[in-house]
Order: structure tokens, then C-alpha cells, then sequence
């Protein structure tokens, strides 16, 4: 069933024409390489468009999601009944603030790209995102990070798109950051990040490469390669998701061709053509196993996108090493 019946895409077509798309397949968008078609579908190259767009999908009672890298999602096989914006908006500028470095990135820019370009510019503080293959508007959406740093250590302020409010200004406190979590989290759909900056401190460029160069060899020695969605769990107080799961026997378990790495537990690869209900058994099995046997219950670090059945009664017996 197409959105159409929840609100009008009139306005998106006046403003976009062909550009809009039905029907799209959203695993071409995904690090994992799995989910469904969106209803509707449309590539914002700049902040105006996606304001532009927002605004009109509001207007017309649209539900709609923003998709910068698809990294840190699992989308559903069946899709989304609704409008993905897939934000293209990758602008990138420094200037000099008060004796610091600031670096201003619109929604749509890889956290990679901007890490290369501070160490470029000699300005310390963003070198844990060389290694989180998101972009800027995620990384605030899930106060992503890495390394012990994350975007609250350094954010002066994200520029946000409010249903209400319109465009403001939020600082860390505004946006409520935590450990991979913010207020924008509890309502995706009335507020959306167009752009950050991050207030930095000169250092010298082969300082921060060399930081950036340790960061990524510890990556690639403890993080398998391939298709995934990163981290599926928060880590627990004290604690490692990728420990517990091990713990409770699943590392390398397999539903279909979705699996608990080998290299490391915490991530669940696709093998080749997984489907995302599979992926939803692996992710329930780990839960249910991980409470059972260590009494600890684990909370999602990626975002789900689509509708997902309740996923009963899956037991080893689903599985296969």
C-alpha cells in the first residue's frame, strides 16, 4: 500500500518531478546491502532541498525518514511505507573562532571525509571518525563515536530543522547527547539535522595522522570486513555487547546468509543475499540468549527502518554455526 493514502506526494512532485522516485530499493543505500523499496524515494543534493523537502512532507502528513550512509539501519524486507530522503548535502568549511578551529559540515557529510580534512587543516579533535562509516546527521542523531571520544566532546552547536520552530540552534545540552542516544531519537520525524560544528584545536597534521593511521589498524585487526550494519548492541555499563554474545555460545551462529561475525561478535554480517528477517532472528536469538544465561539485556545501537514481526521462540535450533 502506497503512502499516498497517509498524505499527498503533490507538492514533492511540483518540486522535484522525475527526481522523485517510487518503488526504490533501499539495500543499494545500506552498508548492510539488505531491505526493501521505499514508497517513495528522493536524493537531496543540498540543505536548501532537504529543508525543502521536509517542509513539504509535513505539509502533507508524509512519513518520512532521512538516510545519509545507511550504516548503523536495518530496513526491512518489505521496505517503508513512506518517503527516504537520501541526503546528498556534503558541504565542508573551516574558519578561525576565538583562537580555535571551526569546522562547520553539512548533514550529508562522511564522518571519514571530515576526519581527513581536519588532520589535512592541522585541527584536532574529529580523528575517532576516521573510523565510523556514517555521516554528520547520524553521527548527532546517535551521538555516534569511537576511540573514547564521541560528537558531544567537541560539538558547538547542530543546526536543526524543528516542525514547530523551524530552523535553530542546539547545543550538546539542547540535544540531550548520552552514550549513542539524543532527544532527536525520541521524534526522528519533527526534527532533522541539516549541519554541525565542531569547535577544534590546532595541532600538527603528522600528530593527528599518526592517530588517525592507529585508530584504523586497531579497526581492521578487531572488525571483520564486508557487508554489516556496525555495532548491533550498546555496550553495557562495565561491560562489551561483543563479549556477552560470545559468552552466551552464539559467535558465528547463522540464520540464512545473516551471521554473528566471527572476528567479532557484536556485528552481524551479511554473508551474501541476507534478508533482514533473518537478520531480526540472529538479533532476538542474541537478546533472549544473552538474558537467559547472563541476565543481562541488551539494547540496539543500530535503527530500524520498516515494520519487523515479533520474532517468537528463536532458539539455537533456528541456527547454525
Amino acid at each position: 500500500m502506497m503512502a499516498e493514502q497517509a498524505g499527498t506526494v503533490d507538492g514533492l512532485r511540483a518540486a522535484f518531478g522525475a527526481r522523485l522516485l517510487q518503488g526504490e530499493p533501499l539495500a543499494r543505500y545500506t552498508s548492510a546491502r539488505i531491505g526493501g523499496p521505499a514508497d517513495y524515494f528522493l536524493a537531496v543534493q543540498t540543505v536548501a532541498e532537504l529543508e525543502q523537502a521536509v517542509r513539504l512532507a509535513w505539509a502533507a502528513a508524509l512519513p518520512f525518514r532521512v538516510l545519509g550512509s545507511g550504516s548503523n539501519i536495518l530496513v526491512a524486507d518489505a521496505g517503508y511505507r513512506g518517503l527516504v530522503l537520501h541526503n546528498d548535502a556534503r558541504a565542508i568549511s573551516f574558519r578561525e573562532e576565538a583562537g580555535a578551529i571551526v569546522v562547520r559540515a553539512e548533514a550529508g557529510a562522511s564522518l571519514p571525509t571530515l576526519a581527513r580534512l581536519c588532520v589535512a587543516r592541522g585541527a584536532a579533535g574529529m580523528e575517532w571518525g576516521a573510523t565510523v562509516p556514517g555521516t554528520v546527521g547520524g553521527a548527532v542523531f546517535g551521538n555516534a563515536g569511537a576511540h573514547g571520544a564521541d560528537v558531544s566532546s567537541n560539538l558547538l552547536v547542530a543546526e536543526i530543522l524543528h516542525r514547530e520552530a523551524g530552523i535553530e540552534r542546539w547545543s550538546a545540552a539542547d540535544l540531550a547527547l548520552d552514550y549513542r542516544a539524543s532527544r532527536l531519537k525520541a521524534g526522528p520525524e519533527s526534527a532533522v539535522v541539516l549541519a554541525a560544528e565542531f569547535k577544534l584545536q590546532a595541532e600538527k597534521p603528522a600528530a593527528l595522522q599518526a592517530r588517525v593511521d592507529a585508530f584504523i589498524a586497531q579497526r581492521r585487526s578487531t572488525q571483520p570486513p564486508g557487508a554489516s550494519m556496525g555495532s548491533m548492541f550498546k555496550n553495557p555499563p562495565a561491560d562489551y555487547a561483543g563479549r556477552l554474545i560470545e559468552a552466551a555460545g552464539l559467535k558465528g551462529t547463522r540464520i540464512g546468509n545473516a551471521q554473528v561475525s566471527e572476528q567479532h561478535a557484536n556485528f552481524f554480517v551479511n554473508l551474501g543475499d541476507a534478508q533482514a528477517h533473518d537478520v531480526y532472528a540472529l538479533i532476538t536469538l542474541a537478546r533472549s540468549s544473552v538474558q537467559q544465561q547472563l541476565g543481562v539485556l541488551l539494547e540496539l545501537e543500530i535503527g530500524l527502518l520498516g515494520e519487523f514481526a515479533d520474532v517468537l521462540n528463536v532458539s539455537l535450533a533456528d541456527a547454525h554455526g
